[in-house]
């Protein structure tokens, strides 16, 4: 019993050495009932990191319900490629000459916030800096000697510090949506869930009284 309390309480320890340690990691500002929060994130994806990367498992047509945006205008103004509604969002990108450019075909995106985390994902993206040993003169903080270039140097630049933060905040919270998009539909069906356990406990409970009160 004492050996099975040791292993239950290195655990945490055992998980937190096998994901590694960076102090450059920070907590992301998530919420995923913001929808202008995953509206301009969605704006940022197709505007910065889908030359480059697709999202695979997310359909436009998905992505436009969930979000509130009219089919209309997801095809006018999120889709640059020839995708249909229905289709998912992939990138024009020829995987082979991308090898050659970047040394590795950049990844899909769609599970990167479930599989690194979301608050990995932020952090990653608001720590490059200049680095004039690096192919593209920059280097990450969270992923050093990362391949990638910091596609969006000049909009960091424009905004400064504190703006571009909430800029990756706001893609950091779409990427999270797209890694996982029932989980909105979870949720809200969740409040649901609990209130009618709730209403059903009283009943339950009575019930369970007139049952059982001979017994007793």
């Amino acid at each position: 019993m004492k050996r099975l309390a040791v292993i239950l309480f290195c655990l945490p320890a055992l998980a937190f050495a096998a994901g590694g340690y960076n102090e450059h990691v920070e907590s992301a500002p998530i919420n995923l009932k913001d929808r202008v929060s995953l509206q301009n994130g969605a704006k940022l994806f197709v505007n910065y990191c889908m030359g480059c990367h697709s999202l695979k498992y997310l359909r436009y047509e998905r992505m436009a319900d969930d979000l509130g945006i009219p089919h209309d205008m997801t095809m006018e103004n999120l889709n640059f490629t020839s995708e249909r509604i229905g289709d998912p969002m992939l990138n024009a990108m020829d995987p082979k000459l991308a090898e050659q450019w970047f040394g590795a075909a950049p990844p899909d995106l769609t599970l990167t916030a479930r599989l690194r985390t979301s608050d990995w994902l932020y952090s990653y993206l608001i720590n490059f800096y200049e680095d004039e040993s690096r192919p593209y003169g920059y280097n990450n903080r969270v992923f050093p000697l990362v391949g990638m270039p910091h596609v969006m140097a000049s909009l960091e630049k424009e905004l400064g510090e504190e703006a571009f933060r909430e800029e990756m905040a706001d893609l950091t919270n779409f990427l999270t949506y797209a890694a996982e998009p029932m989980r909105l539909e979870r949720e809200r069906l969740g409040v649901y869930v609990l209130i009618f356990l709730f209403i059903m406990f009283w009943p339950a409970y009575f019930l369970k009284k007139e049952y059982w009160k001979d017994v007793h």
